[in-house]
């Protein structure tokens, strides 16, 4: 397991733990030094997780926010527009990935919260510096979005549905 692995999990430990998780207590779940683990946190915490340190160990020094992930498709020349209906419905676009016939789950981190992260990444993709990981699988993707409760990820849904850029079960 790499650390970016590693990470992840730190980070889903500490979010689904009801009181605070020890350095030493993760250090043996995942085989690694508790060194290794300041340095997660550390990377975590750069990333913008609001980790604390307590004295009994890590937490989150506020609730989780809600998340739910959306099978969408469109255009390159919708990326905008897609993220501009979400950072403007309240929501904000964690990461992107696909499910590659051959090579499985194909995921790259986003953490889009404001305007500014959108017109960045546009810049990104139109300096031909990067390409929408969409494009290896026909348009398809999926994002994770997190919101302050369910019923602006519904009403993320919903708006995402109009648009037509929601892909549901059945298509």
């Amino acid at each position: 397991m790499n650390s970016a692995e590693r990470e992840d999990k730190i980070l889903e430990r500490i979010k689904k733990s009801p009181v605070p998780v020890s350095g030493g207590a993760l250090a043996r779940e995942f085989g690694v030094s508790r060194q290794s683990i300041v340095k997660d946190i550390s990377a975590l915490k750069e990333h913008g997780y609001p980790i604390i340190a307590t004295t009994k160990g890590y937490m989150l020094s506020m609730p989780p926010r809600p998340e739910r992930v959306f099978k969408v498709v469109h255009s390159d020349d919708e990326v905008r527009k897609e993220l501009e209906t979400i950072i403007h419905a309240g929501g904000e676009v964690k990461d992107v990935f696909v499910w590659h016939k051959i090579y499985g789950k194909i995921e790259g981190s986003m953490n889009i919260k404001t305007q500014q992260d959108i017109n960045e990444y546009i810049e990104s993709l139109e300096n031909g510096r990067s390409s929408p990981l969409k494009r290896v699988t026909n348009e398809y993707h999926y994002h994770t979005v997190s919101a302050e409760n369910e019923t602006m990820l519904d009403q993320i849904g919903k708006v995402l549905d109009e648009i037509g850029f929601l892909v549901t079960d059945e298509e």
